[in-house]
């Protein structure tokens, strides 16, 4: 069994991709649009994403970009990164928050040597753990 998170976009997917892949060092598997699909696309939407995948590292995020009448911006859950190199975690939020609102700064914690928690510009809430950093 897999689990993986799959983010919906209201337009942008590409852009977020396209970021996400240089940000977390990620690499861009698919990009299917919606000119092609069976059915028909919502008027203008031929270029937009019907589906994306990104390997990072073992992991897999998926997305696509909802069609207008379809899209509900992002709630009640966080795409969670950790990593345990302190430097790395502050250059991924930070990266992350530009552009997007900070709902909790990367700090110390008691149980983290950085934690944070952020939504991109593009709308998707992340938190970045760094529990244990050599640096």
């Amino acid at each position: 069994m897999l689990i993986n998170a799959y983010l919906n976009f209201p337009g942008t997917c590409e852009e977020a991709f396209a970021f996400y892949a240089g940000t977390l060092g990620g690499e861009i598997l698919s990009l299917m649009r919606y000119k092609g699909m069976p059915m028909d696309a919502p008027e203008g939407w031929d270029s937009k994403i019907l589906h994306a995948t990104i390997r990072i590292g073992p992991h897999i995020l998926m997305g696509s970009d909802a069609a207008p009448d379809h899209y509900r911006p992002p709630a009640g859950f966080s795409v969670s990164i950790s990593t345990d190199n302190l430097a790395e975690a502050e250059r991924i939020f930070a990266a992350l928050a530009t552009g997007g609102e900070t709902s909790m700064p990367l700090q110390k914690t008691f149980w983290a040597a950085g934690f944070g928690m952020c939504t991109d510009r593009f709308g998707i809430p992340w938190m970045i753990n760094c529990e244990n950093s050599p640096h």
